[in-house]
């Protein structure tokens, strides 16, 4: 990072006013909540149409198996997915019978880049990769966001780009060069396809998913203006840049963030997580 906060202090304050993500001591209720959520993640990407077809996928790894994450079956709408539709799978793509939904058709594309995010990186908790529209296309050009706007920053050296396509991920050594290009990034760019965020929780990847896709419509617009006046955009100073990470580019920043998307979704579909464990 560029440059160290102005004032720590009043960074630590902000911090401790947010709410803060539930804590689960049973970890068959942690492991039930977490696939409430991300089938909510899933609804959450369909009202955003961030759906293609039967393209796209989010996992969130398991509590109780850390080597394994859950994953939609392939072919099943985002808008109809429920907990007990979703896939428990091992990093070497094998489906646990005994825990998964019903329909055992899994992605291979899904596995081989999943697989490999969650194996690379032990702190990424859920990862969502899509090939949303503007992503799509601002990832053609082969480049980097720059620091434009608030918003974006909270990418500011924190993305990366994998510049190579290859079409359909369908080995394993696609899906480790994507794990490679994402680093300890939150996103990555993947050129010609669309994004890849990883966080610690669903709720700051559903939002930091979200930003990423807005905020490649927004560079394409600014590109396409400055172009049109015969300007070049501005780019925000590097200290600032990097001052205003610190604040919207924190996994606490994410989660308050992601929190109100679910908030919303539970609103409309007048539906909470609620706990019954087996007799």
């Amino acid at each position: 990072m560029a440059a160290p906060l102005k004032d720590a202090s009043k960074l630590d304050i902000w911090m401790s006013t947010l709410p803060a993500p539930p804590t689960f001591s049973d970890p068959l209720e942690h492991r039930a909540f977490l696939k409430f959520r991300l089938a909510q993640a899933y609804r959450i990407f369909a009202k955003y149409r961030f759906d293609e077809g039967v393209a796209g996928h989010i996992t969130v790894r398991d509590p109780i198996r850390p080597d394994c994450y859950w994953v939609n079956p392939w072919g099943i709408h985002f808008k109809l997915l429920q907990p007990e539709d979703l896939l428990l799978v091992d990093h070497g793509g094998k489906i646990q019978e005994n825990e998964s939904g019903p329909s055992r058709f899994l992605n291979q594309a899904a596995y081989m880049i999943h697989s490999a995010v969650h194996e690379a990186r032990p702190d990424a908790i859920c990862a969502a990769h899509s090939h949303t529209t503007y992503a799509k296309a601002f990832s053609a050009l082969g480049v980097p966001l720059d620091p434009l706007t608030q918003d974006s920053l909270a990418f500011y050296e924190d993305h990366s780009l994998y510049s190579e396509f290859r079409g359909v991920v369908d080995d394993r050594e696609e899906g480790l060069a994507i794990a490679n290009a994402l680093g300890s990034n939150k996103a990555v760019i993947l050129q010609n396809h669309g994004i890849l965020v990883a966080t610690k929780s669903i709720e700051s990847t559903v939002f930091y998913f979200i930003s990423l896709e807005k905020c490649c419509k927004v560079q394409m617009v600014v590109d396409q203006a400055a172009a049109a006046r015969g300007l070049k955009p501005r780019l925000i100073d590097p200290v600032e840049a990097a001052n205003t990470w610190e604040r919207l580019g924190s996994e606490a920043a994410g989660w308050f963030n992601g929190f109100v998307e679910f908030q919303l979704l539970e609103h409309e579909e007048g539906k909470k997580f609620e706990y019954v464990p087996a007799p």
